[in-house]
């Protein structure tokens, strides 16, 4: 198992080395979208909604079951 991880990991680390310019510029685009999507759009447009909504898991999910059962249609 060790050795199919390992395998996979230099198929990767090799392609990414041979990968042309453009390429890695493209893949650092990407990553540097991904990181703002998931780190910084997380803390200012996904706040923690539920913790206004109850203090205990209990009081949560009764909320959330609540509003899912009172689904307008």
């Amino acid at each position: 198992m060790l050795k199919l991880l390992n395998k996979i990991w230099t198929f990767y680390i090799e392609g990414f080395r041979d990968m042309p310019n453009y390429g890695k510029r493209v893949w650092t685009i990407i990553i540097i979208k991904l990181i703002i999507m998931f780190a910084i759009l997380k803390v200012f447009f996904f706040q923690d909604f539920l913790s206004s909504k109850g203090k205990t898991d209990k009081e949560k999910s009764e909320y959330v079951s609540k509003q899912l059962i009172n689904i307008r249609k």
